[in-house]
């Protein structure tokens, strides 16, 4: 073996040690040390990595909690109450209780209600159709029941009812994490407090237009006359 071999070897091998000694360094100097509270409140989490919470997956929620001072505008809505007071726990903070939330679905221009106009033949998404035109009934403002809603939940809590065209919200599998709400480009759908007994009070339309013109696009129109507002109790 020559010796030109032999201190390309060594040259070779003395540089790896080298620059693996200067890696080490640097690896040593710039390492991020993490929170070990981190992993155990996202094992406290249900892990659905929905985005309700408004941080991008559970381990995102995970560190805002352990950065934050205050859990009191941070809340797992697929966790709920007991998920937080859980969190809460390891923290070492207090987590105030909240009203359980479920999705509303604010439309009630079902076939029978609301005659189609146009014929639509093109992609089966929400958001497409209504960047293209205002929907295939006279009603510009209503469901047009492609089901972006439906693809976008995680929990099976939402689906299209065949007769009505319409989304119907399954109120025990909802976990009001808000993924159909941002989904809708017609902004048919929003949170609401369950409420007392289960029940919720609200305007199931969305109407925008003057009486005469949203009565002859739909039957059950909300023309804002205020004639509820004078017999409720």
């Amino acid at each position: 073996m020559s010796y030109t071999l032999i201190y390309t070897v060594i040259m070779l091998s003395a540089l790896g040690v080298i620059l693996a000694l200067i890696l080490f360094v640097v690896a040593q100097k710039f390492k991020v040390i993490e929170d070990p509270r981190i992993d155990e409140v996202d094992e406290a989490l249900p892990g659905a990595n929905c985005g309700g919470c408004g941080y991008p997956g559970c381990r995102g929620f995970a560190e805002a909690c352990v950065k934050a001072d205050s859990l009191d505008d941070l809340f797992c809505p697929v966790g709920g109450n007991d998920c937080m007071a859980n969190v809460a726990k390891v923290l070492g903070m207090e987590a105030a209780a909240k009203e359980p939330m479920v999705a509303v679905v604010k439309c009630s221009g079902s076939p029978e209600f609301r005659q189609k106009t146009t014929v639509y033949e093109g992609a089966q998404s929400c958001k497409i159709s209504s960047a293209l035109y205002s929907g295939d009934t006279g009603c510009p403002n209503g469901c047009l029941g492609l089901g972006d809603c439906v693809s976008v939940c995680n929990f099976d809590a939402i689906y299209i009812d065949e007769k009505t065209n319409l989304p119907v919200v399954s109120e025990e599998k909802c976990t009001a994490c808000g993924a159909c709400v941002t989904a809708c480009p017609k902004d048919i759908i929003e949170l609401r407090n369950v409420g007392k007994k289960e029940r919720r009070i609200f305007v199931a339309c969305v109407n925008e237009e003057k009486g005469a013109p949203a009565k002859k696009n739909c039957e059950v129109a909300c023309i804002g006359c205020s004639k509820c507002f004078k017999v409720c109790p």
